[in-house]
């Protein structure tokens, strides 16, 4: 499945999540990533991010879809992290 995640989080917080996600999945911008994964790597990413957030205080929002091409991807502007070269 493909996802994208987005989130909102604490200052004191923002750096552990980056840092967790991106050995996950690619950045794509500021508070930002996605990419495909398994179920159970999902369930990997959920767990992880539960254990780093502050549910009181952060919001992390998490899209799922089938496949990356049920996904039309518009990308406005510059786009910070290309993701078109990745292996």
């Amino acid at each position: 499945m493909y996802v994208i995640i987005v989130y909102d989080i604490k200052v004191e917080r923002v750096n552990k999540v980056k840092g967790f996600l991106r050995t996950q999945l690619n950045w794509i911008q500021n508070s930002v990533f996605e990419g495909e994964v398994t179920p159970s790597e999902l369930v990997e990413i959920k767990n992880g991010l539960k254990e780093i957030m502050n549910k009181k205080e952060d919001s992390v929002i998490i899209y799922s879809l089938r496949t990356e091409k049920a996904l039309k991807r518009q990308v406005m502007g510059v786009e910070k992290a290309p993701i078109d070269g990745i292996l």
